[in-house]
């Protein structure tokens, strides 16, 4: 019977055996449960959860390659559905994320102080200008399949956007919890325009999570945030989708930003389960690179992965501005499994390979630079070598955060303005004074 002839009864029914037969495991004591669940805790002991994506053997790559009209063939998430959860049909909302660009420019390779190849996946081009639409396209989806009367976050600004869009793509309602006064106003104005009730607290963001964790535990409100498996799942699909636009050669590196640590460990999952489908033949080593103002992982990676402490976090970088992240036992499997590398770079470094990012035309938010600011990091303390392949991953989009832009360029440093502001020329308004603001323009 197709599925216009199938009556309400029959599609409930045959929605609720799809969500049973996914299966979710706690990563710490094993213990799974269906996919028809909204929890994003191990009822068991508290652990987080991972979506077991069944892989009984080798994955032909042209499953993913035929683009139609159909939702598998316009999405840059849901085309990879063999390695994600089985969600219903009909469950799913997409906005077309996904199909990011993979750039390249001689200028940020010799930035880094590389000779190989490096690339920039840019995650800003997303619906909501940054990479968490791919994991909120199966997040929301889930929440529709499950019945969610609402769905919530707690953000620092880029997950608060895009649960806003995706929640109103859905006709879900949505509760966003953000620090108060700590939060770009482009990303509040998205949230805020999408139709999500916004409620700011006084707290960071380690405090919104804290709280709001506590909310669902208590009511019947679906969590989107990175603790959610489901999230993961879309988040995945960066690293999927950069490997196949390399047509399915991997780099020696993926560098990424690390706040939260959700792609950290989307990120490794996403490589092992490439490995075991026969899509790639070696496993990229994961570089994380926080903010020094907000790097307990890399201070937990450093200590030899004993007594993680969480930090008061402050940064330019907003998006990254985590001072205890959910994922961090996720991410350290990440790290452990790809013989990763962990490190920290200060907002002046990061500032500096963001000027770098925008003067080349391809532009970032803050937090997204901390990639090309911790490669080139660690090629200049030879922790990685300067023939190697990687790609760095930007997160959002360059208007994301324009107030950071404005300071940077036009705010004086010790009295001085930095070495690569890039402020308006005041002149008259006579032919002479443009010719030496041409001049300028043409030699300086």
């Amino acid at each position: 019977m197709s599925a216009l002839g199938q009556t309400a009864r029959e599609r409930v029914g045959a929605a609720e055996d799809a969500l049973a037969a996914i299966r979710v495991r706690c990563m710490a004591c094993g213990a799974e449960q269906s996919g028809s669940s909204s929890r994003t805790a191990c009822p068991t002991c508290g652990g987080l959860l991972d979506v077991v994506t069944p892989i009984t053997g080798p994955i032909d790559p042209a499953v993913f390659g035929a683009r139609d009209r159909s939702l598998t063939g316009r999405s840059g998430v849901w085309r990879y559905r063999p390695l994600l959860p089985a969600l219903p049909e009909a469950s799913i909302v997409s906005r077309w994320e996904g199909n990011t660009p993979l750039y390249d420019d001689a200028r940020l390779t010799t930035y880094a102080g590389m000779t190989g190849d490096v690339r920039f996946k840019h995650e800003g081009h997303n619906p909501t200008a940054s990479f968490k639409d791919r994991g909120m396209t199966v997040g929301v989806s889930h929440a529709r399949a499950v019945g969610a009367r609402l769905v919530a976050c707690a953000s620092t600004g880029n997950t608060s956007a895009s649960l806003a869009s995706y929640a109103a793509a859905a006709g879900l309602p949505a509760l966003v919890l953000v620090p108060d006064g700590k939060i770009s106003e482009s990303k509040l104005a998205q949230t805020v325009a999408y139709g999500a009730r916004v409620v700011q607290i006084a707290g960071d963001f380690d405090a919104a999570l804290t709280l709001l964790r506590e909310l669902t535990a208590a009511y019947d409100v679906y969590l989107v945030n990175s603790v959610n498996p489901f999230r993961l799942e879309g988040q995945k699909t960066i690293v999927i989708e950069a490997i196949d636009q390399l047509g399915w050669q991997a780099p020696d590196y993926i560098v990424l930003p690390g706040g939260n640590l959700g792609n950290t460990a989307a990120f490794g999952k996403a490589l092992i389960e490439l490995r075991e489908a026969g899509l790639i033949a070696k496993l990229p080593r994961l570089v994380v690179v926080q903010a020094a103002g907000a790097a307990p992982f890399a201070a937990y990676a450093a200590g030899g992965w004993v007594d993680f402490a969480p930090v008061h976090a402050e940064t330019v970088a907003s998006a990254i501005k985590i001072g205890n992240p959910a994922s961090t036992p996720r991410a350290r499997r990440s790290i452990e499994r790809t013989n990763g590398l962990v490190t920290s770079v200060d907002d002046a470094a990061i500032l500096d390979a963001k000027a770098e990012i925008d003067r080349v035309g391809i532009g970032c938010e803050p937090a997204s630079a901390a990639s090309l600011a911790g490669l080139r990091k660690l090629v200049a303390a030879g922790a990685i070598p300067p023939d190697a392949s990687a790609v760095c991953v930007l997160t959002g989009h360059v208007l994301k955060d324009s107030e950071t832009i404005a300071r940077y360029h036009f705010d004086d440093i010790g009295g001085a303005p930095r070495p690569r502001a890039n402020r308006p020329l005041r002149v008259a308004a006579d032919l002479p004074s443009l010719e030496r603001a041409l001049s300028d323009a043409l030699h300086g």
